[in-house]
């Protein structure tokens, strides 16, 4: 999806301040009706310019293809669009003794990307939005429901953005939007238990994009 040049000018601005790298602004089917939402971009991500693309994108896939769907058939994008990093120790060689290590953004940085989030969801008006993760969830719905208690559950809800593209307070769209949360892709690497929910969620998930 093309954004406009001064919309990309003021992300790039806002951001400046903060540690993150790359900029991704998304990829897909901006005609089709199902919009996903992720949190922000990884290393590899940041490096290619492309959404999900490293180890927590091939899981994407999997679960892409159990709904029955591809890349061609959603629009894929997220709350930030800069990988958000810190500093962490290594001992690997030529390194430093230091390497980026990826980490949750903060509310600055959601902030900083937002207008860009409004733009495609106003541009695209999904008739679904897949929320992958709390970050995405909180920033698309204002609420901090437990992810176990509403993965797969989808809510008719307004989106919250911003009043104001060059301002920092939130409002939401008169329209409401039927948003899914499903656990972030990469929640499975650190949690391996909760597979069989994120399928049951999938299998919720199936019977409501067929409606």
């Amino acid at each position: 999806m093309k954004l406009p040049k001064e919309l990309l000018r003021l992300a790039e601005e806002r951001i400046a301040p903060y540690d993150t790298e790359g900029l991704v602004i998304g990829a897909g089917n901006e005609n089709g009706e199902i919009m996903i939402v992720g949190e922000a971009p990884g290393e590899k991500e940041a490096v290619e310019g492309k959404p999900f693309i490293g180890r927590a994108g091939k899981e994407l896939d999997k679960q892409l293809d159990y709904l029955g769907l591809t890349r061609n058939d959603v629009y894929i994008t997220s709350a930030v669009r800069s990988r958000p990093y810190k500093w962490v120790k290594t001992t690997k060689k030529g390194t430093g003794g230091k390497r980026k290590a990826n980490r949750k953004p903060n509310q600055k940085e959601i902030l900083a990307h937002a207008p860009i989030l409004d733009y495609q969801i106003e541009q695209m008006k999904p008739r679904w939005i897949i929320a992958l993760g709390s970050v995405a969830y909180e920033r698309l719905t204002g609420r901090k429901d437990k992810m176990t208690e509403i993965v797969g559950k989808p809510i008719e809800t307004p989106i919250k953005k911003l009043k104001d593209q060059t301002g920092s307070a939130y409002t939401y769209t008169d329209e409401k939007f039927t948003v899914i949360p499903l656990y972030h892709p990469a929640a499975v690497f650190y949690n391996p238990v909760i597979k069989e929910d994120i399928y049951t969620a999938l299998d919720q998930l199936k019977g409501h994009l067929m409606k």
